[in-house]
């Protein structure tokens, strides 16, 4: 159970009886422990993922960027194939050189800002989906493997819940020292209850980002939003964003936990995405697998 957790042997090493005991207690009375094996299957996948980056790519694999090389598309734009609707659409992309593909290069010369999760813990984030998994406990696991995939990247770490406009909760974790457990416990087993507001979280991570920047010039951080819901956004706040995403060059992945592609496709958590995809099983730890390979 530890090990799906991500406390490792060395984290242990430096644990006394008492402490291993107490740790051991807590993860077997969480919320979220009847999801350990969830959790540790997104993780070993995520670990799958980044060794495949580096096997199979010419260069590294960076971000998405646009173009008409077919052999680069990313997945969620492939299944526009499978929708007859969409079909047109995506043979109007091709012809204008305007699908998004993964990106690559060698080597980076600057370095990486953070990699930000907000996760949604709304109330409807507790429905179970198939096989008995809640969207809030794949969000969860999905989370917890991107903290992984900050820390092998050295790369800062955020987690951001969210629900209603005044509800939400940062969780910071710097690349460097060891992720701590009892904070990464606390992430996991949170949950706001409420409605959705996506602005609250989105102004708090490009608020962090901007921090970093000033801090430590860092540009190129990576936002994942995962959320199950749809909620409006103003237009005044859509121009700050816009610039904000701008001049710190951060990218946006979009998760619609339990939404079918075509709800999904045309929502305002797509028009916020450079890159958006859809979970509809949440026993599959797959379905979010380039997010690895990209990030």
């Amino acid at each position: 159970m530890m090990r799906a957790w991500g406390v490792g042997s060395g984290a242990l090493e430096r644990m006394s009886f008492g402490e291993r005991a107490r740790l051991a207690e807590r993860l077997r009375t969480s919320r979220l422990a009847r999801w350990a094996e969830l959790i540790g299957r997104f993780r070993q996948m995520a670990d799958g993922e980044r060794a495949r980056k580096v096997e199979n790519a010419n260069g590294e694999l960076v971000g998405v960027t646009l173009g008409d090389d077919l052999s680069r598309v990313i997945p969620s734009e492939l299944a526009n194939l499978g929708l007859p609707g969409s079909r047109a659409l995506f043979a109007a992309r091709y012809a204008a050189g305007e699908l998004m593909l993964y990106d690559s290069q060698g080597e980076q010369d600057t370095g990486r800002g953070a990699i930000v999760a907000c996760v949604d813990t709304s109330h409807s984030m507790y429905v179970e989906g198939p096989g008995g998994v809640t969207r809030e406990a794949w969000a969860k696991a999905c989370a917890l493997a991107l903290l992984d995939q900050a820390r092998h990247a050295g790369r800062d770490f955020v987690g951001i819940l969210f629900s209603a406009a005044d509800k939400i909760q940062v969780f910071r974790f710097p690349a460097g020292p060891p992720a701590d457990t009892a904070q990464v416990l606390d992430f996991a087993e949170s949950f706001l209850g409420g409605g959705t507001s996506y602005q609250t979280p989105l102004t708090a991570a490009a608020e962090l980002l901007e921090e970093e920047f000033n801090d430590a010039a860092r540009t190129r951080g990576d936002i994942v939003m995962l959320t199950d819901d749809e909620c409006g956004v103003t237009e005044e706040w859509t121009r700050g964003w816009n610039e904000a995403k701008r001049l710190l060059g951060f990218r946006v992945f979009g998760v619609a936990i339990g939404a079918p592609p075509a709800a999904a496709a045309g929502s305002v958590l797509d028009a916020l995405s450079d890159n958006l995809r859809s979970i509809e099983d949440f026993t599959d730890v797959h379905a979010a697998a380039d997010l690895f390979r990209v990030i």
